[in-house]
């Protein structure tokens, strides 16, 4: 297995991205857009997810990467949270919902997966 040595190489970091970014193209919709409070905590959250891999990565130890995956996984949950009180106030539809819901939790997979990788003691 080749040695990563840039964030944006693991995968998931780019799948974070790419869900920041369709947390980003909902919140750019009408209605959703002028809930300000909404809109800025799950833009925050989605960012949050994606910069504390990139920052774990740099941390310095497996054990403070680990930690920063930690709280890129429970931002990802976040997201999933606020998905639904969007659906539910009409600013995205159920089929929004459901696409951003999966790829975040298909995010959360392969951040469980990185992290079992660095806290294996065997690793």
């Amino acid at each position: 297995m080749a040695l990563v040595k840039r964030f944006e190489e693991l995968i998931c970091w780019q799948k974070t991205r790419e869900l920041t970014n369709l947390v980003y193209d909902y919140t750019e919709l009408d209605a959703f857009s002028k809930d300000y409070g909404l809109r800025n905590q799950i833009r925050r959250a989605a960012g949050s997810s994606m910069h504390n891999i990139a920052e774990g990565f740099d941390a310095g130890s497996r054990n403070e990467f680990a930690r920063f995956l930690r709280m890129a996984r429970r931002s990802a949950s976040e997201v999933q949270s606020q998905l639904y009180l969007a659906m539910d106030r009409a600013y995205i539809t159920s089929k929004q919902r459901e696409v951003a819901h999966n790829l975040a939790d298909e995010v959360k997979h392969m951040i469980n997966s990185l992290h079992k990788r660095l806290t294996d003691t065997k690793a």
